[in-house]
């Protein structure tokens, strides 16, 4: 593989992944602050709220692990060898 190629692809899965992380865990913490303080003001609504964070939290990790299939085809099944 040419060395330029590889190093792009490099840059390139490094870049996935991080940025690919960056907005989720963003988003995750403010789902976590939200359904701290809808908790502090409802108590009585626990079960909704925890339900509600635990499939947003989930569809928000998904975009992580996408990411990280981005980077990984990049390093290892590199289509522009």
């Amino acid at each position: 593989m040419d060395p330029l190629t590889s190093a792009a692809s490099v840059l390139s899965a490094a870049l996935a992944i991080g940025l690919g992380s960056l907005g989720p865990g963003l988003g995750q913490g403010n789902a976590a602050a939200a359904a701290m303080e809808g908790l502090a003001r409802q108590p009585e609504a626990e079960d909704k709220i925890r339900g509600n964070l635990l499939v947003s939290l989930a569809f928000m990790e998904a975009l992580t692990i996408y990411g990280l299939v981005v980077a990984l085809v990049l390093l290892f099944a590199n289509p522009f060898a």
